[in-house]
């Protein structure tokens, strides 16, 4: 049997499921409150965790299925991520280029959170938490050619929309 030790099994995944739960609820307290719960659940179920091969895919889905019924308890639209200022490297070396970065990250933003939930969901586990085919497949128990079609979708929903944006002023 083996011990889970919060410390050193659970807390490390906390930053991981809150920027899941946040990516599902677009909200920040929310997405706090369901990553806490989440690792709960898991510690309060820690003696029967012997037949779980991958903690953190357990940690992820439970993440996963707590954001999904919020959302649904409080049938919440998608709610724009404006009040939460993402810590970006600062490249840009002039003031209009840090300006145009930042824009464009405000809209990638805006265009994530106009696409569906699960290819939200998915490009949040490939993209950002770098979760394998299968491991996302896992955790959303969908297939893994699911998975890859839906990845594909919301990155051409992405880029298309990117590109009208850019190409808007022409």
């Amino acid at each position: 049997m083996r011990t889970i030790d919060f410390r050193k099994d659970l807390l490390p995944h906390s930053d991981k499921l809150f920027r899941l739960a946040y990516r599902i609820t677009l909200d920040k307290a929310e997405a706090e409150d369901i990553a806490e719960e989440t690792l709960l659940r898991v510690w309060q179920k820690r003696e029967s965790l012997d037949e779980i091969n991958n903690l953190e895919t357990y940690l992820y889905t439970i993440c996963r299925n707590l954001a999904i019924d919020h959302n649904a308890r409080k049938d919440s639209a998608n709610l724009s991520l404006d009040t939460h200022t993402a810590d970006s490297a600062d490249t840009a070396a002039t003031p209009l280029e840090r300006l145009v970065a930042a824009d464009r990250l405000d809209w990638v933003r805006r265009i994530l959170n106009t696409l569906p939930l699960k290819q939200r969901t998915v490009l949040q586990l490939r993209d950002i938490e770098e979760k394998s085919v299968s491991e996302t497949a896992e955790i959303l128990g969908i297939s893994q050619e699911d998975v890859k079609t839906t990845h594909h979708r919301a990155r051409r929903a992405v880029r298309t929309k990117l590109e009208e944006l850019d190409n808007h002023g022409q």
